[in-house]
């Protein structure tokens, strides 16, 4: 009878087994690839930059750089009552009575800038400048957010590595739990060792939760790069992927021709100059030239033409030849030089920065990848060395702060891997950050 009951229950167990493994192959798990196209689409700080790009990729145009002729048109209607009073040499005076007068005028005017000093063309040069920089800016922040989203996915990963991890304690602890106890009961162990063995499982019982809180904090600290509700459910994988071999020498002949920072500055240094030649253009004659067609009508009964009206094209030309400013032609030309200046020593400096970034990360890379590896030794010398005094405890032969000792030492290099596998991630990715191939 007992039989048939363990076999049903075997049966049961098997089935939830099955069922379970099934809903997990069919949750879709999110790859670090699936993150960073959600996060190109709706990521805050992106879309901001975006509209910051296109804000000056609008603002590039022949008009805004003051090269096309403006249209306009113009009316005013003027109505009002007039009260006259006359005095006459010999004194005597008269009140006319209240009187109407009136003027309707209408027009359409052409306005265009016909010579500025070569500025509007300057202008517009500027303007396509300002649009180049808006867009490596706006690639500059993709990189920026994308290093983010990669850190902050792979940050998820590491704490869930570090709850398996502290799940496989947890079960060492409860094989030591029940050892101390198998020996307090046969009288070979003291109560003191059962007592460790209960705390350390605790312990680990306490690490287990707080973990899984840590987990979930991950988890939104992700969704909110993502640009999605906080409760989004995501399942997220269990492995950091290292396969990445960085090029020193072709890192550094990349860098300066795609790094971000210094492309801006080198556009910074083109839009400075144009500014320059802007200034200078004040120093040149300016021709402007009008076109209109324009209607008059004015009436007033207390005169003796009590209506006149105006009707027809009229053309004009505007010379201006600056003969003295003040000083505010020379002031502009000057500060816009040593703005000019300002910006290379920005770029010298930003290049000094980049390349130091790039030698840090690149030593770090290295230092990571040779700590890996002898942490992976040291893992399974920490693993088995756990596992002995577990079996050392069973046969009597050692106490319970001897297996604490050693399922510490086994914890922490199990943290030290999880974090040597992440920071060697984050070493490659901020590599390609830096040189724009994320």
């Amino acid at each position: 009878m007992n039989y048939h009951k363990n076999q049903n229950l075997m049966k049961i167990v098997f089935f939830f087994i099955l069922f379970s493994s099934s809903n997990i192959q069919a949750q879709k798990t999110l790859s670090v690839d699936d993150a960073v196209k959600i996060a190109l689409k709706y990521n805050f700080d992106i879309l901001v930059a975006h509209n910051d790009a296109t804000v000056a990729k609008v603002n590039n145009t022949a008009g805004n750089a003051g090269m096309l002729p403006t249209v306009a048109l113009s009316g005013t209607g003027i109505a009002g009552v007039t009260n006259t009073y006359e005095k006459f040499t010999d004194n005597s005076t008269e009140n006319l009575p209240s009187l109407n007068a009136n003027s309707i005028s209408a027009g359409a005017q052409l306005s265009w800038t016909l010579y500025d000093g070569g500025k509007m063309f300057v202008t517009k040069n500027k303007l396509s400048e300002i649009q180049s920089l808006g867009e490596i800016q706006f690639r500059d922040k993709v990189l920026q957010t994308l290093f983010n989203v990669i850190a902050a996915y792979y940050d998820v990963v590491r704490q869930k590595q570090e709850l398996v991890s502290i799940n496989e304690t947890l079960n060492y602890n409860k094989d030591h739990v029940t050892i101390a106890q198998t020996g307090f009961n046969a009288g070979s162990l003291m109560k003191t060792d059962l007592l460790q063995a209960k705390i350390d499982l605790n312990v680990s019982m306490e690490s287990a939760i707080n973990q899984q809180f840590t987990i979930v904090e991950a988890k939104k600290t992700l969704l909110q790069l993502l640009g999605q509700p906080s409760d989004s459910i995501i399942h997220i994988s269990d492995s950091i992927v290292l396969n990445y071999t960085p090029d020193r020498k072709e890192l550094l002949q990349k860098l300066n021709s795609s790094n971000t920072s210094i492309l801006s500055f080198q556009k910074q240094i083109d839009i400075a100059n144009l500014v320059i030649k802007e200034n200078r253009s004040g120093y040149l004659p300016y021709l402007g030239f009008k076109a209109g067609y324009y209607y008059n009508q004015s009436g007033n009964p207390s005169v003796t033409v009590s209506k006149t009206r105006t009707v027809g094209p009229q053309v004009s030309g505007t010379l201006t030849v600056p003969l003295y400013s003040a000083g505010e032609n020379k002031r502009k030309v000057a500060v816009a030089r040593i703005e000019a200046e300002s910006a290379k020593y920005d770029l010298e400096n930003t290049k000094l920065q980049v390349n130091t970034l790039l030698e840090n990360t690149l030593t770090d890379f290295e230092n990571q990848q040779k700590m890996l590896q002898i942490e992976i030794e040291n893992n399974e010398l920490t693993r088995e060395n756990m596992k002995i005094s577990l079996e050392r405890l069973r046969l009597g032969q050692t106490t319970s702060l001897e297996v604490h000792l050693a399922q510490e030492d086994y914890e922490m290099s199990c943290t030290r891997l999880i974090n040597f596998k992440y920071s060697l991630k984050l070493a490659e990715t901020k590599l390609k950050q830096l040189v724009s191939t994320l």
